[in-house]
């Protein structure tokens, strides 16, 4: 793990004043920059070739337009750790934001032993977002009294509608869902995949099996300042899965029909903003807490900046109550969270994930505290 005093010494060279706000070619990476541009910040964006059109064509700065104002364009996205690079990104004065995209293509093990690039946020806690790391998302949420789905260890236990989370084969970072109700349909449907190539036994073994939980879905998206030591609702957003959301567009005549010959996938295409019931806001708060006062013991410093919890509602009786199957540790990609009305009601105006880290760096800055929102 990179050490508190080698970052040091590399902020030790930097000019605090003409920081540049860094970020992998994916993801979230235009709203990140948008945020930075809007508060006064360069902007850096490492691509990979063959995808880089996005960055340094279609969105590169010019004039009063574009966000985004050098690219750096590497052959695969894990050629970031090499020396040349990094020497790149310090002479730039570069403060690295980290999202989904940059954990699955750089891995956590270079992110934490060779990535010596300062990160907004706490690089070690990037790795608890993975359910096969020891001290992970469920364990965080145990150890927070966050309520999540039963989870079963065993296919033979399966007593209800459960969703599996395996590996794809190709894509081992998405995962191909199905969903149970008794241990004969697991073994049917898990066979089938493996017999189309889309999964493997090996990925399967390590398989999350887990309650379905039935409700309103709704994602928390949060942002916790270390400068201010507050916790906000920047927004609340729903996700668009395809080809799912096609599906659930067809009469339920059609939708028997097409299940003939179609396998539902739930890969994530986007997000649509939604709004909740304020009477849902100290139970939505509360979780956020919970969580960011675990993560200060367990992954010291702890949560900095934003994460998000994907949950669904339970309907009651008593009342609505929020049940998490999902926790991302890092930007959680979804910029449409400006369009609902959370962050305005405590800054009076909208603000995007981009925004609201482009303003606690600044004031990082303008505070001389880098040290306390980086690792």
């Amino acid at each position: 793990m990179i050490g508190r005093q080698q970052l040091s010494d590399v902020l030790a060279n930097y000019k605090k004043k003409k920081v540049t706000i860094g970020v992998l070619g994916s993801h979230s990476a235009l709203d990140i920059c948008l945020g930075a541009k809007n508060n006064g910040f360069r902007t850096l964006v490492v691509c990979q070739r063959g995808r880089e059109k996005t960055y340094a064509q279609y969105y590169r700065s010019m004039s009063n337009s574009g966000v985004v104002d050098e690219t750096i364009i590497l052959d695969k996205f894990t050629e970031i750790t090499k020396p040349e690079i990094l020497e790149k990104l310090q002479k730039k004065n570069t403060v690295f934001i980290p999202h989904r995209s940059f954990e699955v293509y750089v891995g956590f093990d270079r992110i934490e032993d060779d990535f010596l690039i300062p990160i907004f946020g706490t690089r070690s806690l990037l790795r608890a977002e993975e359910r096969e790391a020891p001290r992970n998302q469920y364990y965080l949420m145990e150890e927070a009294g966050i309520p999540y789905p039963r989870r079963y260890r065993r296919p033979e236990d399966i007593d209800q509608l459960v969703i599996v989370k395996v590996a794809e084969a190709e894509r081992s970072y998405e995962r191909a869902f199905f969903f149970a109700a008794s241990p004969e349909e697991y073994y049917k449907k898990s066979n089938q995949l493996i017999d189309q190539k889309r999964i493997t036994q090996e990925a399967l073994n390590n398989a999350i099996i887990e309650e379905f939980v039935v409700g309103a879905q709704v994602n928390f998206n949060y942002f916790y300042s270390p400068l201010d030591d507050r916790l906000e609702l920047l927004g609340t957003d729903t996700r668009r899965q395809t080809n799912l959301d096609g599906l659930l567009h067809l009469p339920v005549p059609q939708q028997i029909e097409v299940l003939k010959y179609l396998d539902v996938k739930t890969i994530e295409a986007g997000h649509i903003a939604c709004t909740v019931k304020e009477s849902l806001l100290e139970q939505i708060f509360e979780l956020g807490e919970r969580l960011v006062e675990v993560t200060k013991k367990e992954y010291p410093p702890g949560i900095i900046g934003p994460f998000a919890l994907q949950a669904a509602f339970k309907p009651g009786p008593p009342k609505e109550t929020a049940v998490v199957f999902d926790v991302s540790l890092r930007v959680q990609g979804s910029p449409g969270t400006r369009f609902t009305p959370y962050s305005g009601y405590l800054h009076r105006e909208p603000l995007s994930v981009g925004d609201r880290i482009g303003m606690e760096i600044k004031k990082a800055v303008k505070e001389d505290r880098l040290d306390d929102i980086i690792t």
